[in-house]
């Protein structure tokens, strides 16, 4: 066994080195990371599957000298269980003993993986965790690491990150040139339907194929064999209902006669467990009581479009809801926390705004997303629940994200920003 772990370090030094002489696109996180680098706190940074956790991870580190183990490589499921003892041996054997940097990867495949980092931790080691489930990682952290760890989570591209993979550039001219305004919204067309994951983005493999075998492995690898979940269809069932119904309210109750599943407890379960892995996203309806929160139908969204495309059951989705899903997955990727700084709402004539957002105690923006303005129609009812939710929660800050669209409409002495998703995702 010793050998067969000293041979898993060795290829997985050899993989790193290599992985470093590449280029890589330059993440919007990156200042983040690298503000908490030196700090004495463990970084944790999370994600979904295939969404360049690693990569961040590596070139986070890549001009200081560090040590570096995947506890996702398969060659492992031979070995049996790691003594964590042989382990830090070996990278030490490799890497030299006054190295104390270490990127640990999918660092939840190890058994009690928390009381290993905790002991290094304390000894003085500066450490960096990636790892594919969002709450298993954070429960534990908060548990056994609590107040020493800073999250950094990375998603999919965001706009900007897709704009430099595609090489495309935005200057002061885009306004007057149609041609690159053309391709700007050709370039967003693209990231609509296919999504921001690297491999699609960078490499242009088809985004089908590729994110439906990744969707699986997710649910797989993270869902099914993690949880232990007995009927491995159900929750498939259930992930692809989701994802086919994306941006739309949902009850646990209605999935429950959907689906046939046993009992609301076992639907609840589930849908952690896809919100854990990072696949969804359910979104709380904002009211000041929190009963009115926890009893409203919650709204689901993808935490990538491409994901959405791959598992479509009807010929081309919705746009305007791709839109909504797009401004959702964007908005976290900015930091703000759904049901926490981040509601959909109901005016009390039930009109609905996509979008509450808050800081601290106080809501600062509503925002509708519409993707066709053409029917005169459509816009007044979106400015109407805008005016309304805007004097029950009293906030002047309204937009109305559009296609391609800008211009300013007033309204009750209310000022409504319309604004080009484009714009909005490239201001970032």
């Amino acid at each position: 066994m010793q050998n067969k772990l000293k041979n898993v370090v060795s290829n997985q030094k050899m993989h790193k080195e290599q992985l470093l002489t590449l280029s890589y696109i330059d993440r919007t996180k990156e200042p983040f990371g690298k503000k908490w680098l030196d700090s004495n706190l463990i970084k944790v940074v999370l994600g979904p599957r295939r969404a360049g956790k690693s990569v961040f991870s590596l070139v986070l580190l890549k001009d200081r000298p560090f040590m570096y183990f995947n506890f996702d490589d398969e060659v492992l499921s031979n070995i049996g269980g790691i003594s964590t003892d042989e382990l830090m041996k070996e990278l030490h054997a490799a890497y030299g003993g006054d190295v104390k940097t270490i990127l640990f990867d999918e660092i939840q495949n190890l058994p009690s993986w928390e009381l290993f980092v905790n002991r290094l931790h304390r000894i003085g080691y500066n450490l960096v965790l990636t790892g594919s489930n969002a709450q298993l990682l954070s429960k534990e952290l908060a548990t056994h690491l609590t107040g020493r760890h800073m999250p950094i989570e990375i998603l999919p591209f965001d706009f900007n990150e897709f704009l430099l993979a595609k090489k495309f550039q935005i200057d002061s001219e885009y306004g007057a040139l149609p041609q690159q305004r053309g391709e700007l919204l050709n370039l967003m067309e693209n990231y609509l339907q296919s999504g921001g994951f690297p491999e699609v983005a960078v490499n242009n493999i088809d985004p089908k194929d590729y994110l439906d075998v990744l969707l699986d492995a997710s649910l797989f690898k993270d869902v099914v064999k993690r949880h232990r979940v007995k009927f491995s269809t159900q929750i498939g069932n259930l992930a692809v209902h989701l994802i086919n119904n994306f941006a739309s309210l949902y009850t646990v109750r209605k999935l429950l006669g959907a689906l046939n599943l046993k009992s609301t407890t076992t639907v609840e379960k589930y849908i952690n467990y896809l919100e854990e892995a990072y696949l969804i996203f359910s979104l709380l309806r904002y009211s000041p009581k929190s009963i009115q929160r926890i009893k409203s139908p919650r709204k689901v969204y993808v935490v990538d479009n491409g994901f959405v495309s791959a598992k479509a059951i009807q010929h081309s989705p919705d746009k305007g809801r791709l839109m909504e899903n797009l401004v959702f997955t964007e908005l976290v990727k900015r930091g703000v926390k759904p049901n926490k700084d981040l509601f959909y709402y109901k005016t009390r004539n039930d009109r609905e705004v996509d979008f509450v957002v808050k800081k601290g105690i106080d809501v600062t923006e509503l925002i509708q997303v519409c993707y066709g303005l053409t029917n005169p129609d459509v816009e007044k009812r979106e400015i109407k629940a805008l005016v309304e939710a805007s004097d029950e929660l009293n906030v002047r800050q309204l937009t109305v994200l559009t296609w391609d669209e800008k211009r300013e409409v007033k309204q009750d002495n209310i000022v409504i920003q319309f604004i080009p998703l484009w714009e909005w995702l490239t201001k970032s």
